[in-house]
């Protein structure tokens, strides 16, 4: 028994280390890209789709792994807040998809996703609001479209994706 273990947990880190590896490749590829940053792209796909497949820990763990991997390879940061709101703890949301593969786990993720961006936005960018305007207002207004954007078209690709590779390569 302890064999078949050890055998399917090798698979779902190769599986993993393939997602992210996808994931840093499609986040080079912009549909649309904001001023101040933020992008629409199909970044979040594949550790949505490891997150249906492989369940919460690992959707998690990958989301966590795409986050650190951006911040050393260009991230912007700030300091270590911004850094950790920015990249593992919002990347780490996209694998909370896995708590409901329907709308639910997508709206949870979309929304810890974009609450991360938020406080980062008003704490870190503040100094990007118009003059007068509150920067949580600013923020909010700057983040939620975008990443609602990215979240709904990935959300979209990753369930017709999800459901094709079940029927050609299912989880074991």
């Amino acid at each position: 028994m302890a064999s078949k273990s050890k055998h399917s947990n090798t698979v779902i880190m190769v599986e993993g280390a393939l997602c992210v590896a996808l994931s840093i490749v499609l986040s080079k590829f912009d549909l649309f890209r904001m001023p101040q940053g933020g992008t629409i792209d199909f970044e979040l796909v594949p550790v949505m789709i490891l997150a249906y497949r492989r369940g919460l820990k690992w959707g998690v763990f990958g989301g966590v792994l795409i986050g650190i991997t951006k911040m050393l390879t260009g991230g912007y940061i700030l300091n270590p807040v911004q850094a950790f709101l920015d990249y593992p703890l919002a990347f780490a949301c996209v694998g909370l998809c896995a708590i409901h593969p329907k709308i639910i786990g997508f709206i949870i993720a979309a929304c810890g996703q974009i609450l991360c961006s938020i406080v980062s936005g008003a704490y870190f960018f503040a100094e990007y609001a118009p003059e007068g305007q509150n920067p949580w207002i600013y923020s909010f207004f700057y983040n939620a479209p975008v990443l609602g954007t990215k979240y709904v078209i990935s959300w979209i690709v990753a369930l017709i994706l999800w459901k094709a590779l079940e029927r050609e390569l299912p989880v074991r």
